[in-house]
């Protein structure tokens, strides 16, 4: 094992890609001995998982309510709060998922703590970069922080050109993949009874997001609608967002609002994966597509969109069918030909399993992680190694 090291790790505790990989990476540190000190305003959500860690340790961030300050200053309170476990804990490191505010506020932190050398890694996770850290009130900080970052890493090649083209920055930026737990996400281990969503004739296709505008919910109620008319199937949609309310209108305006399950937000979504024989994913882009790598991971094919961080996930044609954002008809032809042909869904849901056991399990994007770390504390350059462009047999 390496070095003990005491790794800060500072997330957004909500539901959403960059929470989900920071946490699960932290309790990967955690499982090979490293000390993880979370920092954040609320527990991670995934840290309430039934296995525990003694080296894990949560810090919560507080909130300074003055009536002088109308608008919140939760940035300046993590960069405090860093300072202050930085120098309890003495930190080898602080890892800032997302850029605004975490980066933002570890490099802040970074300023005074010097001439002490507290290193910083920022991981950027795809609304950093192409929304929220594009915005003028942040644009100009967003820069700054990924250029005295120590190292920088996207989740994607996708991303990592969005962020050389939106910033223009000279920091070389590392990509490690976003990876998935391969013991949890794995067919046959549901808890959930098919029988209890659709008939043994029928098919069960699946959405997961939180139905954000960019998710395009209303092209998944679109394709299933199509979908109906070839192959007797039901559809579960897991999430809840701003899209919601136009989706149960439009399911009602389809007449498939009986076929379809508005389940909301749900915790153990690996149950749902396992019954489900399609995962329907039309986003407008995707930085990576988490989503998408566990249905993989649980032997279901994916149908989703071309460009972004998707294609470095999906392979088209292997673990399933990529095309162009807003083609319904395209996502429901592709839906019907996996639902209708035995053989290639088989086909494509072994792909899908070898291609996330062998290039997206997590003890090996952890050693990715663990080869930064190590450069930025050495001074010395991170060893990656070579992409996995392949699905070989697994073992």
């Amino acid at each position: 094992m390496d070095k003990q090291l005491r790794i800060g790790i500072a997330c957004f505790p909500s539901v959403g890609g960059s929470g989900v990989v920071a946490t699960e990476l932290g309790r990967e540190l955690a499982r090979i001995g490293h000390k993880i000190h979370f920092i954040s305003n609320q527990v991670p959500f995934r840290l309430d998982q039934p296995e525990f860690f003694e080296t894990i340790y949560y810090h919560e961030v507080e909130s300074v309510r003055y009536e002088a300050m109308s608008a919140q200053s939760y940035g300046f309170e993590l960069s405090s709060k860093m300072i202050q476990i930085a120098m309890d804990e003495k930190l080898d490191l602080l890892h800032a998922h997302y850029a605004v505010p975490m980066a933002i506020s570890g490099i802040l932190a970074k300023e005074v703590l010097k001439p002490r050398n507290l290193r910083i890694v920022t991981t950027l996770h795809g609304t950093d970069i192409t929304l929220v850290g594009r915005a003028p009130s942040f644009f100009p900080l967003t820069k700054w922080a990924i250029e005295h970052s120590d190292a920088v890493t996207t989740v994607s090649n996708w991303l990592r050109e969005r962020t050389y083209e939106e910033f223009e920055v000279d920091k070389p930026i590392h990509v490690i993949h976003n990876f998935v737990d391969t013991v949890r996400f794995a067919p046959g281990r549901s808890r959930c009874h098919r029988a209890h969503f659709a008939r043994p004739d029928e098919k069960i296709i699946m959405h997961l997001s939180n139905f954000r505008p960019v998710k395009r919910i209303q092209d998944v109620v679109r394709t299933f609608a199509r979908i109906v008319e070839k192959v007797p199937a039901r559809l579960l949609l897991i999430g809840d967002g701003p899209e919601r309310e136009h989706c149960l209108d439009l399911a009602r305006n389809l007449g498939v609002m009986d076929r379809t399950y508005f389940l909301g937000k749900q915790n153990l979504i690996e149950n749902y994966f396992a019954i489900s024989d399609l995962f329907l994913f039309p986003s407008e882009y995707e930085s990576f597509g988490v989503a998408a790598l566990e249905a993989m991971s649980t032997e279901v094919p994916v149908v989703a969109t071309l460009g972004s961080g998707l294609s470095e996930v999906v392979e088209d044609g292997k673990t399933g069918f990529l095309r162009p954002v807003g083609d319904i008809e395209g996502l429901a032809e592709a839906s019907v030909k996996i639902l209708t042909d035995a053989v290639l869904a088989k086909s494509m849901a072994d792909a899908g399993r070898r291609r996330a056991t062998n290039c997206f399990q997590a003890h090996r994007i952890r050693d990715k992680y663990m080869s930064i770390y190590n450069s930025v504390i050495e001074g010395t350059e991170p060893q990656l190694g070579a992409p996995c462009v392949e699905t070989l047999p697994v073992g």
